[in-house]
């Protein structure tokens, strides 16, 4: 079948919303682009809340948000690029955990959809109006889907984990014990 429905219309439009907003967020800790820091200035950021070594970090973060955004809104490599994007998201939403769910007191309510939204991508794929479909699903074969979710998990977990720890320690560092008990 060579005519396009409308699910087909509605996965170009989740796909280069999220992957149109992904990437200009990714730009933004890449280049500098957008009002962004570039990677200095993120870099020292990523260091700040816990992510080490600061300017690697926002490098790997910021690849994974412009090169996952860009496939995704392009409809290629769909399981790999939703899979990327929602490894980043998840390590943004680890940040923003502690302030609860909603964004607007600092919640992880805007990386946890977005990260949702590439992940389902991911799953559902790309529609036919998609390079995917254009070069035959070569980039989205099926068994894609949970190796690079089990692969971009792994590597998350590790990130984020090793981060809480780097969070944990400092902060029981910084509380000070009574010099004398009264």
């Amino acid at each position: 079948m060579t005519s396009f429905d409308r699910r087909d219309l509605g996965l170009l439009l989740l796909r280069a919303g999220t992957g149109g907003v992904l990437a200009a967020h990714g730009a933004q800790k890449l280049f500098g682009w957008f009002g962004g820091h570039g990677l200095e200035g993120t870099g020292q950021w990523m260091e700040s809340i816990g992510y080490t070594p600061g300017r690697a970090s926002a490098a790997m973060a910021g690849a994974a948000e412009t090169g996952g955004g860009l496939l995704l809104a392009l409809g290629l490599a769909t399981p790999a690029a939703g899979a990327a994007a929602a490894g980043a998201m998840a390590g943004a939403a680890a940040v923003h955990a502690p302030q609860g769910f909603f964004a607007q007191s600092g919640g992880y309510e805007y990386a946890a959809s977005l990260g949702l939204t590439a992940a389902g991508l991911a799953v559902t794929g790309p529609g036919r109006l998609s390079l995917d479909h254009l070069l035959g699903h070569a980039l989205n074969k099926g068994w894609m889907v949970p190796a690079v979710f089990a692969a971009v998990g792994a590597a998350t977990a590790c990130v984020v984990g090793s981060r809480n720890r780097r969070v944990g320690r400092q902060q029981d560092e910084s509380v000070q014990e009574p010099l004398f008990e009264e």
